[in-house]
């Protein structure tokens, strides 16, 4: 690993400070080299926040440190226009930095190259790609909503030791998976911009998807989408009441929602009572929605497996047995004939980690 990529690195390190805070935006790092020292860093710690070249000059600015000749590291290319906070290659250049190393370009096609563009015509030396692939893989859900202009989506399931998701239908709804990993859920749950379910996983749990553990600074807690073509759900349920984050209920044609509270959105999706997946990811990247996690239930991970829309998976299995002996069954077959593979695993307590990621053809 060469210089330019051990300064990159670190800039990717500092980047994960402003992890589940920062979306939509994507998690940026910066470090400012001068002789070959790392003088300052910043990275874009929460949405409405410094991004990080301006949170790097800041702190460069409360050591007394002159930037003169210093050279930027910087994982995404430098905004070059006004959004909530004023151009970062503008930051850059009066802060008399003189060459700035890139790793990914702005995916944005409407921006892509406007930075670098803005930063040579200002007479900086500019080198981009160190690091690309890291970089972007970083910000894997801007990088795709901008690309494709609907959200990443990653499924996640848990079942016992034999494969079940449900005891007995008949009986209470059971959890069997440890507190580790319902840890690690609500850190996907963190990392999403909406949390999809059937609604007969509303019928059968009443959840509420919201986020528990992580930090997610002022951001706003996902929406909770609910597929349920023909009003099933039950007008009592905490998704319905709470409040406390937006509720979409997609359905397959128009039913009257005036004593719905004013966090529940009904959209109408005509396409009999089997709503097309495409459809329904076209809907919420119009929305602006990054990243989607699906929770379930078995019926609403197959029709999305199906449909090859699935980026990634987590599965959970249990080294637990769930009482009785009826109750769906889901095993990672269901994954692998969808055009899903492993990419990593791990034990956490009782329970078996796989996390799948789509076949690069």
């Amino acid at each position: 690993m060469d210089e330019d990529e051990n300064y990159m690195l670190h800039a990717l390190e500092i980047a994960q400070l402003g992890k589940w805070k920062v979306m939509p935006n994507p998690l940026v790092g910066c470090v400012i080299v001068k002789d070959d020292e790392i003088i300052a860093k910043g990275w874009h710690d929460h949405i409405g926040g410094l991004h990080a070249e301006q949170m790097a000059i800041a702190d460069a600015e409360d050591k007394g440190i002159s930037l003169q000749g210093a050279t930027a590291y910087i994982t995404l290319e430098p905004c070059n226009h006004f959004g909530r906070t004023p151009p970062c290659t503008e930051a850059l250049l009066w802060a008399g930095i003189k060459k700035v190393v890139i790793g990914a370009l702005d995916p944005n096609p409407t921006v892509r190259g406007g930075g670098i563009k803005m930063l040579r015509e200002e007479n900086f030396e500019v080198k981009s790609g160190i690091l690309e692939k890291e970089c972007q893989e970083q910000m894997q859900s801007f990088m795709h909503w901008c690309k494709n202009r609907r959200p990443l989506v990653t499924l996640k399931a848990a079942t016992d030791i034999n494969g079940r998701i449900d005891g007995d239908r008949d009986k209470p709804a059971k959890r069997f998976s440890s507190d580790s990993s319902l840890k690690l859920v609500h850190e996907l749950r963190a990392e999403s911009m909406a949390i999809l379910v059937g609604v007969n996983t509303v019928i059968r749990d009443n959840p509420e998807l919201t986020v528990r553990g992580p930090d997610i600074g002022p951001r706003e807690l996902p929406i909770r989408v609910v597929i349920d073509p023909n009003n099933k759900i039950p007008t009592n349920c905490k998704l319905m009441e709470d409040g406390i984050s937006k509720t979409i209920l997609i359905q397959s044609m128009y039913f009257n929602s005036e004593k719905d509270q004013e966090h529940v959105e009904r959209v109408t999706i005509s396409d009999n009572n089997e709503i097309e997946i495409l459809k329904i990811l076209d809907m919420l990247g119009d929305r602006g929605i990054q990243s989607l996690l699906v929770e379930g239930g078995k019926d609403t991970w197959i029709r999305f497996l199906k449909s090859g829309l699935v980026d990634k998976a987590q599965l959970c299995i249990s080294n637990l047995e769930l009482d009785g002996e009826s109750g769906e069954k889901f095993d990672s077959s269901y994954l692998i004939e969808n055009g899903l593979e492993v990419s990593k695993s791990f034990d956490i307590e009782n329970d078996k980690i796989t996390i799948w990621a789509k076949k690069i053809k």
